[in-house]
């Protein structure tokens, strides 16, 4: 196969992986709203599938553009949605939480539904792409964003479950509050992780391609906001305790800052990582 065919091929498992990924969304709807187990297991075979499609949509991407698809706005999309959807996937096996993906799904949908609004044109990396650099800092960004977005819809569900009241919280499948809070701490402590690689990967990067560690630009000065938000969000729970309500509420304000350092600085505030 040639790369058109490759290309043609990842156009293809794209279109489906949408059509999926929102199956899977309505589905999981169906569960949380009148509670049938069968669409929750359907909706998680569903969204599984979807998985497995978009990382063959993904892998034909970078056969047929012959490098790492992670060298644009298109690109870097559809793997942020992929991210979120590999976290949420083994959050919901690691805490048999499939209410979860009620949440996480509508997140997901919104990120692959930007992706498919960005030309999905192939082009030479720049210069200072061309670097085994790439793949460290854009992967660990992937990760990362995809924690934060889990962490983001526990974080929904915890403030939604106070709401309810136990009976109809217990009644849709929802944890506990304080198994919530813990669920929302680990996808944080993840994503925070992962962050701190990007960081740090691209810091060396940037010295590597530029000559500079750290210039500023609007991408790297949010990147550091977003750190800082989540990293004081650790050091006030394992310091002081915080948790609950306000931890809620602070995972929430970290995502949205998360969605303006990728959307909000690229259409406000271009740079140099205006590419992605």
């Amino acid at each position: 196969m040639n790369s058109e065919m490759f290309l043609a091929a990842e156009n293809t498992l794209f279109t489906v992986t949408m059509i999926l990924y929102f199956a899977a969304m309505i589905l999981y709807f169906v569960f949380f709203a009148v509670k049938k187990e069968k669409a929750g297991k359907a909706a998680g075979v569903v969204l599984s599938v979807g998985f497995l499609l978009h990382t063959a949509a993904l892998v034909c991407r970078g056969i047929g553009a012959g490098r790492l698809p992670l060298a644009n706005q298109y690109e870097f999309a559809t793997s942020f949605a992929w991210g979120i959807c590999l976290v949420c996937l083994i959050f919901v096996w690691r805490f048999r939480f499939e209410a979860l993906g009620t949440f996480v799904t509508p997140v997901l949908f919104l990120v692959i539904g930007y992706a498919a609004m960005q030309s999905k044109e192939v082009r030479q990396l720049m210069p200072a792409l061309r670097s085994n650099w790439l793949a460290f800092h854009v992967s660990t960004a992937i990760i990362s964003y995809g924690a934060f977005g889990v962490s983001f819809a526990v974080s929904l569900i915890y403030l939604l479950r106070d709401r309810m009241g136990e009976s109809r919280a217990r009644a849709l499948h929802l944890p506990e509050r304080e198994r919530l809070d813990l669920i929302s701490y680990r996808a944080v402590s993840l994503g925070l992780l992962f962050l701190t690689f990007v960081i740090v990967t691209g810091a060396i990067w940037a010295e590597r391609a530029w000559g500079s560690y750290w210039s500023w630009d609007p991408k790297e000065t949010w990147s550091l906001v977003t750190w800082i938000i989540y990293a004081l969000y650790l050091h006030l729970r394992i310091s002081r305790g915080w948790k609950d309500r306000s931890a809620a509420i602070f995972a929430v304000i970290g995502f949205c800052c998360v969605i303006f350092t990728y959307i909000g600085v690229n259409t406000f505030l271009p740079g140099i990582h205006s590419y992605a």
